[in-house]
Formats: structure tokens, sequence, C-alpha cells
């Protein structure tokens, strides 16, 4: 059942997550309910993914797949699904109703895109609107709530829409064979990457000017996830225009984002808006 819920993008989601809500003072008890909120979700929308694409897991014989695999039963993964949803609505409406509407609205975004979105050449929005939605159910989690700044709403759907494309590219022929038409899909596997690395370098721009703007203390740590974020950026874009698509494609967008996702975690207290 865990294998079912995607749990290594669940678990990273969550801890980023928790890292900006300590970052932004978020007091521990309701970091922790920050925390819960966010892995209900992230579970509900991994379950739900495997519980909608149940189907076409098994046309391809997907192993990494459980319920393709019949270790568990696709009513299982349904349950678990929608029972991760329940619960992620009660937890997040303890941290107030602004964050407990971002947060649900983060999910239903997730959801959108198992059921529908991901076949359509809409397939990016729901992670434009789950990613960029982070920060800022972060920052309502305050005991006073407060919006986040522009930027790390910016910051966070680019970076939702680079996953995005880092996540298909993978499974890009399975989904082929499976009459699953979204924007990766649409415009192939070259332009994906450059597409992927192109978001992640202009990630690395904004939260580096963010960042430095905001804490001029930290301009040292903006300055080197610039030039690391956009050094990795041209060196997969070159590689992706120049080369045979390869797994170091893949490997160097996840290093993109990593770099980005470092820059934001360490923005601090510098997300939060007046």
């Amino acid at each position: 059942m865990i294998a079912a819920s995607h749990p290594g993008p669940a678990v990273a989601v969550t801890v980023v997550t928790v890292i900006l809500a300590v970052g932004v003072g978020v007091d521990p008890a309701r970091i922790v309910l920050v925390g819960a909120a966010m892995l209900a979700g992230q579970l509900s929308i991994g379950w739900s993914n495997d519980w909608i694409d149940a189907d076409r897991d098994s046309a391809v014989a997907r192993p990494d797949k459980p319920i393709a695999s019949g270790l568990v039963s696709r009513s299982a993964v349904r349950g678990a699904a929608i029972a991760a949803a329940v619960v992620a609505v009660p937890v997040s409406l303890l941290l107030g109703p602004l964050a407990a509407l971002v947060n649900i609205i983060g999910i239903a975004s997730g959801w959108s895109y198992n059921a529908w979105l991901k076949r359509t050449p809409a397939s990016g929005v729901p992670y434009l609107i789950t990613f960029g939605t982070l920060p800022l159910f972060v920052t309502l989690s305050l005991a006073e709530p407060r919006p986040a700044v522009w930027w790390a709403i910016v910051v966070g759907a680019l970076l939702g829409f680079g996953a995005h494309f880092a996540n298909v590219l993978p499974d890009l022929d399975d989904d082929a064979r499976t009459g699953v038409r979204g924007l990766p899909h649409i415009l192939g596997r070259r332009p994906s990457a450059v597409v992927a690395f192109v978001s992640l370098a202009i990630v690395s721009l904004i939260a580096s000017v963010g960042i430095a703007t905001s804490e001029p203390g930290l301009i040292v740590v903006a300055v080197i996830g610039l030039v690391v974020g956009v050094a990795i950026a041209i060196a997969g874009t070159t590689l992706a225009l120049t080369r045979p698509p390869t797994r170091l494609l893949f490997q160097l967008i996840i290093a993109s984002a990593v770099v980005d996702v470092i820059l934001l975690t360490t923005a601090g207290s510098s997300l939060v808006g007046r």
C-alpha cells in the first residue's frame, strides 16, 4: 500500500513544506499540523494516481505499480486515497480557514491532474497550482496568517512546472502506448527537457534575486545558487539539443530542482509578505 502512494514525492514535498514552516517562524505545534496536513494531501494524490491509472499501468505491465503487480487491490487504494483526503481537511482546518482553503485547492488540483488534465495540453496547470500554493499554505499557517511574497509563489509554481516534465519524461513511451497526451507528450522528449531546464533556470534567477533583496546577508548563498542552477540548466539544455535523450537528462533536471528547493528553503522569513 505504501508503494502505491508515491512515497518519495510525498515525503519530499512534506519535508520541504516543514522546512519552510520552520523558516518562516511557524510555532512547533502548528508545524506538526502543517506536516500532517501536507502529508495527508500528498498521500491522497499519490494513491488516487495509482487507483485511477490502474488499467493503464496493467496494460503496459508496470512492475513498479502495486495494483498492476497484484500486490494490492484497486479498491483498497481507492479507499486509502479518499480516506487521506478526508483526513487532510480537518487537520488543515486546525490551521485556520485560509490555510485550509489553500491546501484543499492544492489537493483538488492534484486530483484533477490524475483524473483528467494529465491527458490534455493543460497537464502542467495542476503542478503550477499545487506547487504555487505551497508557500502560501505555509505563511497562512502562522498564528497570525500572512500572505507569501509574490516571488515565492512564482518560484513554487515554476518549480512545479519543471517537476511535471521531470516526472513525465521517464514514462513517455508507456504513456504513448496508453493514449496519454499531456503537454510533454505533445512537445516530445527533447523540447520537454528544454522547457524543464528553462523553467528551473528562471526559478533560480527569481529565487536568487528575491533572497538577495530581502535578506542581504544571504547574498552569497543567492549568487552561488544562481550560478549552480543556471550552469546545470545550460548543460542540460545543451545536452538535450545535441545528443540523443538519456537518463542523464532526467538526473540533471532533478539536480536543478534540488538546487532551487535549497534556495527556497534558505529564504526563511523573507517568504512572508507584508
